[in-house]
């Protein structure tokens, strides 16, 4: 685990594990109270014929912020 000998600290909560509607209380604090324009600036919109170069820039380190796959239909 690279990120341990690094020096970061991985913090967070395994959502999976939590009750649907404690998962869905702090879904609608997020949308609430979260600027939309934070969001905005970190995230980055692809067609589905780039989810393969994004991917192996993802495994090499190259990107920050979130990506969405549009995938047309």
């Amino acid at each position: 685990m690279p990120f341990i000998l690094r020096g970061v600290a991985l913090l967070g909560v395994d959502s999976v594990m939590a009750p649907l509607a404690l998962r869905e209380t702090a879904w609608a604090r997020l949308a609430a109270e979260l600027p939309r324009a934070a969001l905005e600036a970190i995230t980055q919109e692809i067609g589905l014929d780039e989810a393969i170069p994004q991917a192996q820039r993802l495994m090499e380190g190259k990107v920050r912020g979130r990506i969405v796959v549009h995938i047309a239909g």
